[in-house]
């Protein structure tokens, strides 16, 4: 039997701020106050018939999965959020694992996604009035899906309250402050982000998958963002758009890859007014730490502190222990998240270097040179420090020899001329990585591929 939520916990109360009338959510195509939703709903007045269930939000776009997440936290038993590049064919078995028994969707889906669902709701990106339906308050679980893009998702169950905990822990905000995030709400950095809007009685500016960066740059010049968060891959792409020059953020948020010198130094100097922060999270440990000195890496004082969050480096790989991680896997009762002693691995390697430690990569994306291993986001580093670098990715090339070879593809700033940077890149390289970790062969693009989460898209073929 669930037991009622503490009103602090209840999106849909967090939504109304008294004293600040003008907060909005606002898409590409429409805009809505969040005031509305306090007397409307975006549910066609169908909250109570969600009560107690296990809702899937399969939506088109963030601004009606933000709208039916305000109104059923607190309502519904459970919210599996569903991301926006899910396959199809992985539905029925999310639906099957996570007990879903309702789905909230803005358009008509097919029926080989809703079989066995006995209720479908329709919502929209609009606030309509609404008469009071009473509903009985509960804890909500939430679930969050990794990418999948290996096979079925993972599934991984968060409280609220465990989602929050490193808002309500963390530096307090002015309440007037409009986020913007590149990320989607759907996953767990953007999701972060749309609860640090809430709970921080701030607007936020969400993004559209078909939109280009120019334009969400102009957009949320256009409503004034002081607060914008991405990826370093958003990042980067923004800045080769002469529409960065358009926003004036007072704080610049990094997380989901490693954030190199390169593209802090480069936030840096085109916003001196902001300060620049990247922050280490996973969809299991949550949020862990912010880093604010303008530094790549992160001071190695934070090892060992017992606290809200204690972090530790076991074989290279930082691992972690704190109320914010996730409760478990869906469907999956015999896996743990965490080990005996509580502290979940990231996975993430890290290296110290004198008072500093430094992310290397994931020890899931390492490529095997002659049996020496290379992560491919320590030489993106490298060549990233060269000041014609925009972006960069590294993968593997199949080698009859020595198994892999590192290849890099880069993409340089307008007008730069290719034949001397390569050469320049390469002494780069050799000066910062050992003889095995410089790529054999460069290839300068025009652009790379960042999939939907907003990391580079690595697909790794072996065939350059």
């Amino acid at each position: 039997m669930n037991s009622p939520c503490d009103n602090a916990t209840i999106l849909r109360r967090l939504a109304h701020a008294p004293g600040h009338p003008g907060r909005f959510l606002g898409a590409q195509s429409a805009s809505v106050r969040l005031d509305d939703l306090l007397t409307g709903t975006s549910l066609g007045g169908r909250r109570a018939d969600l009560s107690g269930r296990s809702v899937l939000i399969r939506t088109r776009d963030q601004l009606t999965a933000g709208l039916a997440l305000i109104e059923l936290d607190g309502v519904a038993r459970r919210l599996v959020l569903c991301p926006p590049d899910l396959s199809s064919a992985h539905i029925p078995s999310v639906v099957a694992t996570a007990g879903v028994d309702a789905i909230v969707s803005d358009r008509d889906l097919p029926d080989q996604e809703c079989v066995g669902v006995p209720l479908r709701v329709q919502c929209s990106a609009s606030i309509a009035p609404a008469s009071a339906s009473p509903v009985e308050e509960r804890e909500t679980e939430w679930i969050l899906l990794t990418s999948g893009t290996t096979g079925a998702p993972k599934m991984i169950a968060h409280s609220l309250r465990g989602l929050t905990a490193a808002i309500r822990n963390g530096k307090s905000y002015d309440a007037d402050i409009v986020w913007g995030t590149f990320y989607d709400i759907r996953r767990g950095a953007g999701l972060h982000m749309f609860l640090r809007a809430l709970l921080g009685k701030g607007s936020l500016v969400l993004s559209s998958a078909d939109e280009s960066p120019e334009d969400f740059l102009l957009r949320l010049a256009a409503h004034r963002a002081t607060h914008i968060g991405g990826t370093p891959s958003h990042w980067r792409r923004a800045l080769m758009t002469p529409a960065a020059r358009a926003i004036a953020p007072r704080y610049v948020r990094l997380s989901g890859e490693i954030a190199d010198q390169a593209i802090l130094n480069a936030l840096a100097a085109l916003y001196p007014q902001a300060a620049v922060g990247h922050v280490f999270a996973s969809t299991e440990a949550g949020v862990v730490f912010e880093v604010n000195d303008g530094l790549e890496g992160f001071p190695a004082s934070f090892i060992g502190v017992r606290g809200d969050v204690e972090v530790k480096v076991e074989d290279d790989s930082l691992r972690i222990r704190s109320p914010r991680i996730a409760t478990g896997y869906v469907g999956e009762a015999s896996r743990t998240i965490t080990d005996s002693e509580g502290f979940v691995d990231t996975g993430d390697i890290v290296e110290r270097r004198d008072d500093r430690y430094h992310f290397l990569g994931r020890r899931s994306g390492v490529i095997n040179v002659g049996g020496l291993k290379v992560f491919p986001e320590e030489v993106e580093a490298a060549i990233n420090h060269h000041p014609a670098v925009r972006m960069s990715m590294v993968l593997p090339a199949r080698n009859p020899i020595t198994g892999s070879l590192v290849a890099a593809n880069v993409v340089l700033k307008a007008g730069t001329d290719p034949a001397g940077v390569r050469r320049e890149i390469l002494q780069i390289c050799h000066e910062r990585l050992a003889a095995h970790k410089v790529p054999a062969t460069i290839r300068f693009v025009p652009a790379l591929d960042v999939a939907a989460a907003g990391k580079l898209a690595r697909h790794v073929d072996g065939s350059q």
